[in-house]
């Protein structure tokens, strides 16, 4: 197998994000191939990114990482839909508020990844982890929908989906009150149990 990782720049004025973190220490026993890319905190051109990924490496899965300030638990995304109405600006400054990502598009599209798989897989690891029903109205939600949308005419049948991370002590140890967090090994041995349900 070939799985392709995208992972977030950081943003909101962050110097790191967990989810690019702990993407750059995933690994695949052989004969597996992991490729990892880091895409745009940018409305758009995040999807644009990884879709030139997909096309260019042929994956055999694509799993989309974000983080998610505020959440205790990995959170693999069941749904992501058709808006975009983001809180803060992105990484170029849009801040779109109740625009579709694609005008011509469904309301929502579901993961192509086995989620409910991969929740029970992190659990047994002795990590928390849960199902989203929500991936939000910024970017993270943006590339999920926009990928799937793209992907529904280029290749229906490819695995593809997103997970969500808490973030780290040390990016929660910044906020007051200090935001939930995960260990960085914690989140890690999470995310291996659950590409091991792709394997």
């Amino acid at each position: 197998m070939h799985l392709l990782i995208t992972a977030f720049e950081p943003f909101g004025g962050e110097s790191q994000n967990a989810a690019l973190l702990c993407a750059k220490q995933l690994s695949l026993p052989a004969p597996h191939r992991l490729t990892i890319i880091k895409v745009p905190t940018v409305f758009g051109r995040c999807t644009e990114v990884a879709l030139e990924a997909v096309r260019a490496l042929h994956p055999d899965a694509v799993l989309c990482l974000g983080q998610a300030a505020g959440r205790a638990a990995i959170t693999p995304e069941r749904i992501a839909i058709n808006c975009r109405d983001a809180r803060i600006p992105d990484n170029a400054g849009a801040q779109p508020i109740d625009k579709p990502i694609a005008p011509d598009g469904p309301d929502a599209y579901f993961s192509r990844l086995p989620i409910r798989a991969m929740t029970d897989a992190i659990r047994a690891a002795g990590v928390p982890a849960a199902i989203s029903n929500s991936a939000g109205t910024f970017v993270c939600n943006d590339l999920m929908y926009g990928l799937l949308h793209a992907l529904k005419a280029e290749a229906p049948h490819l695995p593809c989906g997103f997970i969500h991370v808490p973030i780290t002590p040390a990016q929660a140890a910044a906020f007051d009150p200090p935001l939930p967090s995960l260990p960085e090994q914690e989140i890690l041995t999470g995310l291996n149990a659950a590409i091991r349900t792709l394997l």
